[in-house]
């Protein structure tokens, strides 16, 4: 399933919803409609466990091409939020996770030139999210480095305490797409949060592809333009520490819980890495998309 989170209409509640050939069908109306109860927001579905991913993917199959009155609505008329708008906790990034991408920043920031030997992890906030279309701060009193990373987005659905990386995957609920906005000026004795943690730092969604979709997150294609030109193209297979490493690694000694999300790293390509080095202005258009799941576009502005 590919699940969103949605606005019928500009002033209306947010809702939880489903893709389905072109329209978003509104999934706690359809349980009312079957006589089961499902709930109108994206964290409180995942707190229902596997399960409700399969009862409701029986339920959308069996209303397909036929869909009740009101029930769904095209794509093309609601307003997408990212997928959870308030995470429960901080996003949990992992830095110089592609071979190439540790070179290039090696080169330009002050990281080292071996191979990171367990994986390197940070965070940002949960107001650092965004949804599609949304714009991305530029604050010029802060920042001159405004920089870009294209990632794929694990989301947990159920609780992970200490598992092995033989069973890590089964603890995913599904897959998505985000932007880990960097202002590189902003790094404070090796500390990132600061640099990665600002107010509209992740882009995320469109959408939440649930992990039955996609068994191999290691084979998909991702990539980022500016302004209509490519700046990242690669595929997750080049990843140095690969999902179930990185779940095995976290829950080792941080719980990971229900709704939390894993930004698992970038490829080649980011502004610092560039010769001369390129960075974000207000006005820039920011593309990004990963296969499988979908695209984020988002315009620069000043504030």
């Amino acid at each position: 399933m590919r699940l969103v989170t949605y606005r019928p209409e500009v002033s209306a509640a947010a809702r939880l919803g489903a893709i389905v050939e072109g329209a978003v069908v509104d999934l706690a109306r359809l349980g009312e409609l079957a006589g089961v109860s499902l709930p109108d927001s994206m964290l409180q579905f995942i707190d229902l466990g596997p399960d409700a991913v399969k009862l409701t993917s029986t339920l959308l199959d069996s209303y397909r091409a036929n869909w009740p009155l009101g029930l769904a609505t095209p794509l093309a008329n609601v307003k997408l939020l990212a997928p959870i708008p308030r995470p429960r906790k901080n996003i949990f990034g992992i830095g110089l996770n592609y071979v190439e991408h540790v070179a290039e920043s090696s080169r330009t920031l002050d990281t080292s030139k071996d191979l990171p030997k367990q994986p390197v992890i940070f965070s940002k906030p949960p107001t650092t999210v965004i949804g599609p279309g949304d714009a991305i701060e530029h604050n010029a009193e802060i920042t001159q480095q405004l920089d870009w990373e294209v990632e794929l987005a694990v989301i947990m659905g159920t609780r992970a305490k200490r598992v092995t990386e033989a069973d890590a995957l089964q603890y995913v609920f599904g897959y998505s797409v985000m932007i880990d906005m960097s202002a590189r000026d902003c790094r404070r004795a090796g500390q990132w949060i600061y640099s990665k943690g600002q107010d509209t730092y992740a882009p995320f969604g469109p959408c939440i592809v649930t992990a039955d979709e996609i068994p191999d997150p290691h084979s998909l294609d991702l990539s980022l333009s500016v302004n209509g030109v490519t700046k990242q193209s690669s595929n997750t297979r080049h990843m140095l520490f690969k999902v179930p490493t990185l779940i095995a690694d976290i829950s080792a000694g941080i719980a990971l819980e229900p709704g939390d999300i894993i930004a698992t790293g970038t490829p080649e390509g980011v502004g610092a890495g560039r010769n001369p080095q390129e960075w974000l202005w207000p006005g820039d258009i920011v593309h990004a998309q990963v296969q499988g799941i979908g695209e984020l576009r988002h315009p620069v502005v000043a504030v």
